[in-house]
């Protein structure tokens, strides 16, 4: 089977192969095996491959990209209910996706509704789970205030996502993008919430305009390193930042922030520690996803396709600053197919 490994960190494109390795074991008990047809290519699996500050440089065994995905099961192991080989299922978290077959906890394996795509399947896990984790953390930031929440990143597929839920939560956001072109896209499809550019020189007094006399309790920020500072610095006294990426360049010192002085809140955010939440809540964060999937299937949108081996153009184009939508990597349904594409 086709996979994409690496064994040190840098740039994508430098440090990524396509290999050619067995297929894995046949699934234990509590397992399936699951034939993957469709990846993103999301921004933090290309931080894991980068590497951040301080991790390992080199390692010992290879290591595979993505956390999410969709495939069908192929086999099941002992113990394994309501999965059947053949059952369409999406993933998460499930390291080594960027694969074309990889053994899952049957936990972790969400069977696919009728009527959803396969890409809009690929796609439904990851961010609505963030979503909700962001939701909840937004929430107790307020403390039941109404204050507006400022956004970064807004016209990417997890803000689009966040400003659909302000929406139907009475929200007050304000939408931050970084060029012209994004914030007229931003206001035809959510008009009732300010959207921002960061490319005009006066975004800043732009917000707090928006943000009002009480001014802005919550941001919501995927981008960090610089843009911190002006960040805090828009924050109401009191406020909190949550940080959930590091889509930006440079860097911040956290004595740099006063946050003693204004009584500022930082704190982050993983999807990955998704699992630390108890299983009655999982279960009603996957079926708020589900719900997501089958009702408004536009907010899952597709940038483009490519076939595994072509995982370089992928992730190529999944940095291009102004792509709408999330790249896909995928695997033909036949196997024969497959091995002809590699």
């Amino acid at each position: 089977m086709r996979t994409v490994e690496h064994t040190r960190q840098g740039a994508a494109a430098q440090v990524l192969t396509l290999e050619e390795r067995p297929r894995p074991p046949a699934p234990g008990a509590g397992e399936v095996l699951v034939r993957m047809l469709v990846r993103p290519v999301h921004l933090g699996d290309l931080v894991g491959v980068e590497g951040l500050p301080g991790a390992p440089e080199q390692y010992a065994q290879a290591r595979t990209p993505g956390v999410e995905g969709m495939g069908v099961v192929e086999s099941a192991g002992a113990n394994v209910q309501g999965l059947r080989p053949g059952q369409r299922v999406a993933v998460f978290p499930v390291p080594g996706t960027w694969s074309d077959a990889v053994v899952v906890p049957a936990g972790l394996a969400v069977p696919v509704p009728d009527g959803v795509s396969d890409e809009t399947a690929a796609l439904m896990l990851v961010n609505p789970l963030t979503l909700s984790m962001l939701y909840r953390a937004a929430e107790s930031a307020l403390r039941g205030r109404k204050g507006p929440v400022l956004q970064t990143a807004a016209g990417s597929s997890l803000g689009r996502l966040v400003a659909a839920a302000a929406v139907r939560h009475e929200l007050q956001l304000i939408n931050l993008v970084r060029s012209t072109a994004g914030a007229r896209r931003m206001r035809a499809l959510y008009p009732s919430f300010p959207t921002v550019a960061t490319c005009d020189d006066d975004w800043r007094d732009q917000v707090r305009g928006h943000g009002g006399e009480q001014g802005v309790h919550v941001v919501l920020d995927s981008v960090g390193g610089a843009l911190t500072q002006d960040l805090t610095e828009l924050l109401a006294d009191g406020g909190t930042l949550i940080s959930y990426g590091r889509l930006g360049s440079g860097t911040t010192s956290l004595e740099s922030l006063p946050l003693v002085a204004r009584e500022l809140t930082v704190r982050g955010v993983n999807v990955l520690r998704w699992l630390s939440r108890t299983p009655e809540e999982r279960t009603q964060d996957v079926a708020f996803a589900l719900d997501l999937a089958q009702s408004t299937p536009d907010l899952f949108e597709v940038a483009d396709r490519y076939d595994l081996a072509d995982f370089k153009t992928a992730v190529e184009h999944a940095r291009r600053p102004a792509k709408s939508g999330t790249v896909l990597l995928t695997t033909p349904r036949s196997t024969d197919s497959g091995r002809r594409a590699a």
